[in-house]
């Protein structure tokens, strides 16, 4: 099944909105349980890279030339990098930081697909 490009422009909203919200949860609700657990960076850097490949999947969705390998790669090292993330704050499971690079390996991935297909413009079909 091939994800369409409306979809995933539906699905990088949803990201984007996400990430406000747990930067938010983390601001307000978990700020002294992540102070005291000492997770509290872990937390703010897993809100930025989230918030910022968001933003890469909302213009990838966008994009004239729809390209759903890439925005894959960047949506699945959102979720593995920042997921794995927020899940080690929240559960003090160290095991979950050997994913982390994992989904580090995602986004770069992603980068250089969009190096290795420059063609991608911005705009309607």
């Amino acid at each position: 099944m091939t994800l369409h490009q409306p979809m995933a422009l539906r699905i990088s909203a949803v990201a984007g909105a996400v990430a406000v919200g747990l930067g938010a949860f983390g601001a307000h609700g978990l700020e002294d349980f992540l102070t005291e657990s000492g997770r509290r960076e872990t937390w703010n850097t897993a809100v930025l890279y989230h918030m910022v490949h968001s933003v890469v999947l909302l213009l990838l969705a966008m994009a004239a030339t729809w390209r759903p390998k890439t925005w894959g790669l960047v949506f699945a090292g959102i979720a593995l990098f920042a997921g794995s993330l927020y899940l080690l704050c929240l559960t003090q499971a160290t095991w979950l930081g050997a994913v982390t690079p994992v989904g580090g390996l995602l986004l770069i991935a992603g980068w250089l697909s969009l190096l290795l297909h420059p063609s991608v413009t911005m705009g309607t079909r």
